[in-house]
């Protein structure tokens, strides 16, 4: 209640961290139902690697506080040895809710009928890395839920995933999200995506499918009208990227939100060396959740402003999307991330779940604030009633 007085916006522009009046999240009625679930899960799905740590740690020292404090009426060390195993099997199970409890998404609600919401890194289960079981349906369901109207799925060493997505696409973009076909592979050193990968630059790779052939790519490049259109992917060395010029093929674009723990962790802690990069070499921007299977969050959508793309076929909305890419670079696109707590300094990490707990409730939608009033005190009630009946069992007749 104390936070409804400094609500923050749950979405911002992930280059400018300004508001994006374009942009809203929603939330449907089954989210909000469950909303102190969906906004804990939400939360922790968003962490940085730092924040992981350190949210662990205060659990354990709150742990160990309340521990010595309840020592102090009696103990063995039996049943601490028994609390501490609970409280462990406790962080495992919450961790494991966020990352395969199926439940609803928050998802982003475009006013643009022009602008559509890209997921630019996306995997199955044909990945070497993917969740086993995550088909290219299970990938549209999961975009869908979280409000992308397109979404490439960029499988490591193959395109099986992504042709059959594309085989089960709507007839019309409008109609549903799209899957469109991409490859995630090595370039210089560097994990980039290369967009139409197997259907448009047919040979662009080493024979497994996991390098990026500098001659094929320097060939398919002759013609800048259709040159392939690479994706720089975070985590990555910074200092490295290869950059596309008028003499030289190259990256086109520069992810600033990757959903993974650790992309999500350079995202935040380099956002304005990636900006700086994007500036200078005149790369676009984009967003890719890197999902793999895991969770249900989505840090972040590429919004691209393509009008008529709802009449638009795959055949005719992949091409357009890499042409915009190509000839529109830094301009080309906005990056929408979702709002996480700070923690990209010593300071924020120390204090990392307080300033987690607070940035969380500052985001609520009024909605979700009587949502948690009302969950609040069915607890409060569900526990004393508890107790009343023990207190009425345990008293003499």
């Amino acid at each position: 209640m104390i936070t409804a007085a400094v609500t923050i916006d749950p979405v911002r522009d992930a280059a400018t961290l300004a508001s994006v009046g374009e942009a809203r999240l929603s939330q449907s009625a089954s989210y909000i139902a469950i909303a102190p679930l969906s906004d804990l899960l939400d939360t922790i799905t968003l962490l940085s690697i730092g924040q992981h740590i350190a949210i662990v740690l205060w659990a354990i020292a709150l742990f160990a506080i309340w521990r010595v404090n309840r020592a102090r009426r009696g103990t063995s060390v039996l049943r601490e040895l028994g609390a501490a195993a609970l409280m462990l099997v406790g962080i495992v199970f919450v961790y494991a809710l966020a990352a395969l409890l199926p439940r609803p998404m928050a998802s982003l609600a475009l006013s643009d009928d022009t602008v559509l919401a890209i997921d630019m890194h996306s995997h199955t289960k044909y990945s070497h890395d993917g969740r086993p079981g995550w088909t290219e349906d299970d990938v549209r369901a999961w975009h869908q839920a979280a409000g992308y109207d397109a979404a490439y799925i960029t499988d490591h060493a193959t395109f099986e995933g992504a042709e059959r997505g594309i085989a089960s696409n709507p007839r019309l973009a409008g109609e549903g999200t799209m899957i469109l076909q991409g490859l995630e592979a090595f370039y210089k050193g560097e994990h980039v995506n290369v967009l139409g990968a197997g259907r448009r630059y047919q040979g662009l790779t080493t024979a497994d499918l996991k390098t990026v052939d500098e001659q094929s790519l320097a060939l398919a490049s002759l013609l800048q009208a259709t040159s392939p259109v690479l994706i720089e992917t975070i985590p990555g060395k910074l200092d490295r990227v290869p950059a596309a010029s008028d003499t030289a093929p190259g990256v086109r674009a520069i992810e600033i939100v990757d959903g993974s723990p650790r992309g999500l962790t350079q995202g935040r802690r380099d956002r304005a060396r990636i900006v700086r990069i994007a500036d200078s070499l005149d790369l676009a921007l984009v967003a890719g959740s890197d999902n793999h299977g895991w969770g249900r969050t989505a840090p972040g959508w590429t919004l691209m402003r393509i009008p008529g793309w709802r009449g638009m076929t795959t055949d005719s909305l992949s091409p357009r999307i890499e042409e915009i890419l190509r000839l529109g670079r830094r301009g080309a696109t906005r990056v929408v991330e979702r709002r996480a707590a700070p923690g990209t300094n010593a300071i924020q990490l120390v204090f990392a779940a307080p300033v987690a707990a607070w940035t969380m409730f500052a985001m609520l939608s009024p909605d979700e604030r009587v949502s948690w009033i009302l969950w609040s005190w069915a607890v409060v009630i569900a526990i004393r009633a508890w107790r009343s009946a023990r207190a009425r069992r345990a008293a003499p007749a």
